[in-house]
């Protein structure tokens, strides 16, 4: 069995987390990929040895997107799994894994979208970024994230409430 075959057998998944920013609005943050122009997604990021997942979804939405200005809402109990299509596995981190396994957290946005900037980190991910409804999530992810994306808006769809106005 080559390596490559033993990797994908033994099913090595890069621990990260998801990151569901939720605005005033109930709308979510996704930004489109540099490497892949019209490929959009929320942000999200590797945990690093040792980092729990709530220390993780901070530190990757500074890098990310420029800002740490929100409260977590909620976290999935589980982890979910999700495969990269084989030429992807193949390119990222020398083909080291075969997807990730990530803890979803959601976040409400406590800053104004001034805040947000996607060239803070040496290697930005990042060409552009918009709110868009949550219910209509899963229609911007790629093919192999979309399952992922279903389950995240199914398990956080009671946060994507708009947020009343004091005195409304």
């Amino acid at each position: 069995m080559t390596e490559k075959e033993t990797r994908q057998a033994q099913k090595i998944y890069r621990p990260g987390v998801g990151i569901v920013l939720l605005n005033n609005a109930g709308n979510v943050l996704i930004a489109e990929r540099l490497d892949n122009p019209g490929g959009w997604q929320m942000p999200q990021g590797g945990i690093d040895e040792g980092e729990a997942p709530e220390t993780a979804v901070f530190r990757e939405m500074e890098e990310e997107i420029g800002t740490r200005n929100a409260e977590i809402l909620g976290m999935m109990n589980d982890w979910i799994c999700y495969d990269f299509p084989q030429a992807l596995s193949d390119r990222l981190w020398d083909g080291k894994y075969c997807g990730q396994r990530q803890k979803w957290i959601a976040l409400r946005f406590l800053g104004s979208d001034d805040e947000i900037d996607l060239t803070t980190h040496d290697e930005p991910e990042f060409s552009a970024w918009k709110w868009v409804p949550f219910d209509e999530l899963t229609r911007y992810a790629v093919p192999f994230k979309r399952a992922v994306y279903a389950h995240v808006v199914k398990e956080f769809m009671r946060y994507a409430l708009p947020l009343r106005k004091p005195g409304a």
